[in-house]
């Protein structure tokens, strides 16, 4: 009977492969090659699933982007508006070894991006993620108004960019300062966020 290849999870591996480069070696040494060696692959089979290191790229970057909205895809949403809306904050920082390194590979792919001149390339794949997080804070933002917990004079449109910039500044400072920004920290700044727009 012919082996069955699951090649969803083959792509994964890779990707993680990826991931490892990238977090000990920086984003210019993730080629094909030394990524395969990661693997524990040759360079051909790589370029089977990834015939160019531009695919490889997009779908490292992507996967980042699925297993955050998979995690918060699952959260059960009970509690008050605010709990919820707390929960569903805490669940982008990277508070534990997988989130952290998701938030590592997301900062390399963005400090390369601003190495390279003109549009497109890593540039364009960090769109998406940005803008999944950037929904994630309006829809929060729009469940606290519903719930009559937002303050009505509040411009949503602003709010919303300013808890996008306070999630991304909040887990750039638990990537530096851990022993600082510890978790319990994280959970106070973001409550005191939540409150000070409250009605």
């Amino acid at each position: 009977m012919p082996k069955i290849v699951d090649h969803d999870a083959r792509r994964e591996e890779i990707a993680q492969a990826l991931w490892r480069v990238v977090r000990r070696d920086g984003m210019r040494a993730a080629s094909v090659r030394t990524v395969a060696a990661e693997a524990g692959w040759s360079a051909g089979a790589v370029r089977y699933y990834f015939p160019d290191q531009e695919g490889l790229l997009s779908f490292a970057m992507d996967l980042v982007s699925k297993r955050v909205q998979s995690r918060v895809a699952q959260l059960e949403p009970t509690g008050t508006p605010v709990e919820i809306v707390l929960r569903y904050l805490e669940e982008v920082i990277p508070l534990d070894p997988e989130r952290l390194a998701e938030f590592d590979v997301w900062l390399s792919f963005t400090a390369q991006a601003q190495a390279e001149s003109g549009v497109g390339g890593l540039r364009e794949l960090l769109g998406p993620a940005n803008d999944g997080l950037r929904g994630l804070c309006n829809s929060l933002l729009t469940h606290l108004s519903t719930a009559g917990r937002l303050r009505p004079d509040l411009d949503l449109e602003l709010e919303t960019e300013r808890l996008h910039a306070l999630l991304d500044g909040i887990s750039f400072h638990v990537t530096l300062q851990p022993e600082v920004t510890t978790a319990d920290r994280v959970r106070q700044v973001l409550a005191a966020h939540v409150r000070s727009l409250q009605p």
